[in-house]
């Protein structure tokens, strides 16, 4: 599996930042994005940055131990949340952490994305679990991200908000977008329809065969 370009890992990322923004996944300068383009080559948002409004010569290179090789900004203190996913799993080229509004309110009231609701989520997620709480900024917060990152494709942050990775930048960062619209989709169903009509385990498990053809190695198994 090719590493992007430089130039592409640093496009995509000025992109993804602005559709983080537009989609209100994150307020102020929150969230962060990064991509590996090298073994030990990471390129990632600035600190203190809005996402929306980010120019390519803000962008800032570090390696696996998070010490700046290129870039006149200082990263994010959570860019060791990212750095950590891919020293756990190499096949993992990408990471979108951001505050979609009814992922984080899920994250806050400490319930995961588990309903096997929707053949999309299944194929894509699974379920979602919760990372324990961990101080911002912390080596606590790549301690809990650490036993997902061969298991699952993204996990809520306990408190805090949501985090994808993927094999390149914008499967991250549809995975984000397809977290928060689960997450939606459960909370009108469950709490304001008040009904939901769960997936039987045999059509989960036809779904779960199917991600596996679509090459999707990653993903939790969602309950009935």
């Amino acid at each position: 599996m090719e590493y992007l370009s430089e130039k592409q890992a640093k496009k995509a990322i000025i992109d993804i930042g602005k559709r983080m923004y537009v989609r209100n996944f994150v307020a102020a300068n929150d969230g962060n994005i990064s991509v590996k383009t090298g073994d030990n080559e990471v390129w990632a948002t600035p600190t203190g940055v809005s996402k929306g409004y980010m120019k390519k010569k803000m962008l800032v290179k570090v390696d696996l131990d998070g010490n700046i090789l290129e870039g006149t900004c200082k990263p994010s203190s959570e860019l060791k949340m990212h750095l950590r996913a891919y020293q756990e799993n190499e096949e993992i080229r990408a990471v979108c952490h951001a505050h979609p509004p009814v992922c984080t309110c899920y994250a806050i009231a400490g319930i995961p994305l588990t309903a096997p609701v929707l053949a999309e989520a299944v194929i894509t997620l699974g379920d979602v679990p919760i990372a324990p709480y961990a101080k911002l900024g912390s080596r606590e917060v790549p301690e809990a991200v650490a036993p997902f990152c061969h298991t699952h494709n993204g996990i809520l942050l306990a408190n805090h908000g949501a985090v994808t990775w993927a094999e390149e930048p914008y499967a991250a960062w549809y995975r984000l977008e397809s977290m928060e619209y689960y997450a939606n989709i459960l909370l009108i169903t469950e709490h304001i329809l008040g009904r939901q009509n769960l997936l039987t385990d045999e059509q989960v498990g036809a779904l779960l065969a199917m991600r596996e053809k679509f090459g999707i190695k990653r993903g939790g198994v969602p309950t009935t």
